[in-house]
């Protein structure tokens, strides 16, 4: 019998995929459930498992191609698995001499290697013990072998692998855009394009939150298993300072003003795709802890290209942390529909002024990119002053003032 092997049905958002990667080809043998291909969107990379048992009859659709929900990219004959050649006497005996060998090369299927990951890493001169693999059974990926390119350290935010270039006094090379890059650059075009965005900003003395973690760093990890770190604490207060603040946490639909009475806030996360901004839904409903194990979660997931659809997609609100590398100020970009979005940046010491002295602190620049069409200056600077006051004063969390 022979089985069709569809694309999923894309969410509304999505109008079509690039197959990315086959596993598989003509001719190879398949389990139900194997990941045989890979298929990228503009948001998310989705795995095609295999339905069921047998052997590749034909695949429809190269790598490259475009397809759209429900397509038929491949087609599995559930009896050729059953099927069994007459042995070969010659071949036999050559393969009864080899198995006493060690071969000089194992196959993509015995080291889990995708075939995509296998070329990049050859590209690179990199051996498959320096790549994790993040795929099913262990399975090295494409997105693996672009993380361990970039040596990235797993507490922080992914970076893309370095583009190779080819030799020569003056080398060039072009390399066709991601959808997920694609479809960055037409957001961020859009933003600017359709938004009256202004920037405002003010800085924040650290080391309240500062002498909180060092204080409960130990603690916090052995009872939550998760790091405490500053994302948790800007979370809490942005929380805040929208409910004080309806306009922030709004969005425009045509010619209506949307006030969200809910609060999801996107995180900004690096991957080896790109930028992508998970969504922690509910955030006035989570604790500290509960925040910094699903913003570990939403990290490694990113890194592993598995977020899915529903994670990345929503929210009414977006922080970015570029202070992670290394930057001290910039403005950030909106991320459509919202109308605001924060950005922290690195902790520096500084001399400021306190109670007619000079003394050092640990301060950070922080920045709020609004759609001044709908959030007026006075709110944008009030809202970034609540955070301010929130975070240098933490108790104002815990009594609400």
């Amino acid at each position: 019998m022979t089985v069709e092997v569809k694309v999923p049905v894309f969410p509304e958002s999505v109008n079509d995929g690039i197959i990315v990667n086959w596993n598989k080809k003509a001719g190879d043998p398949v389990e139900r459930d194997e990941i045989i291909a890979d298929i990228e969107t503009d948001k998310v990379v989705f795995e095609i498992p295999a339905p069921s048992n047998g052997v590749i009859l034909e695949v429809l659709q190269a790598e490259g191609a475009t397809v759209v929900s429900e397509q038929v990219i491949a087609k599995i004959d559930e009896t050729a698995i059953a099927e069994s050649p007459v042995p070969d006497a010659t071949k036999t005996e050559a393969h009864s001499s080899a198995a006493n060998e060690t071969p000089a090369v194992t196959s993509n299927a015995e080291t889990k290697i995708n075939p995509a990951a296998a070329k990049l890493m050859a590209e690179n001169n990199m051996d498959r013990n320096q790549v994790r693999g993040s795929g099913r059974d262990g399975r090295i990926l494409k997105e693996d072998v672009l993380a361990a390119a970039s040596n990235i350290d797993e507490t922080q935010p992914n970076h893309s692998a370095p583009t190779q270039l080819p030799t020569g006094a003056r080398p060039e090379k072009r390399v066709a855009m991601t959808r997920l890059r694609t479809r960055i650059a037409e957001r961020l075009v859009e933003a600017q394009q359709t938004a009256a965005i202004l920037t405002t900003f003010n800085e924040i003395n650290m080391q309240p939150v500062m002498d909180i973690r060092n204080r409960y760093k130990e603690e916090f990890e052995k009872k939550h298993e998760a790091r405490l770190g500053f994302m948790s604490f800007f979370v809490k207060a942005t929380v805040e300072a929208l409910s004080l603040f309806p306009a922030v946490n709004a969005s425009i639909d045509n010619n209506d003003i949307v006030y969200h009475g809910y609060f999801d806030i996107g995180i900004a996360v690096g991957s080896p795709r790109g930028l992508v901004v998970p969504i922690l839904r509910d955030a006035n409903q989570m604790s500290i802890a509960q925040i910094e194990k699903q913003i570990a979660e939403y990290g490694q997931k990113a890194k592993d290209g598995k977020l899915s659809m529903e994670e990345i997609t929503g929210g009414t609100f977006s922080i970015t942390n570029g202070g992670v590398f290394g930057s001290l100020m910039s403005t950030p970009i909106l991320n459509p529909p919202q109308s605001a979005i924060l950005g922290m940046h690195k902790v520096q010491q500084r001399p400021m002024v306190e109670d007619g002295e000079i003394v050092i602190r640990p301060m950070m620049y922080v920045a709020l990119s609004y759609d001044h069409r709908i959030i007026d200056g006075r709110e944008a600077v009030q809202f970034l002053v609540a955070i301010k006051n929130f975070i240098e004063d933490p108790s104002r969390l815990l009594l609400n003032v």
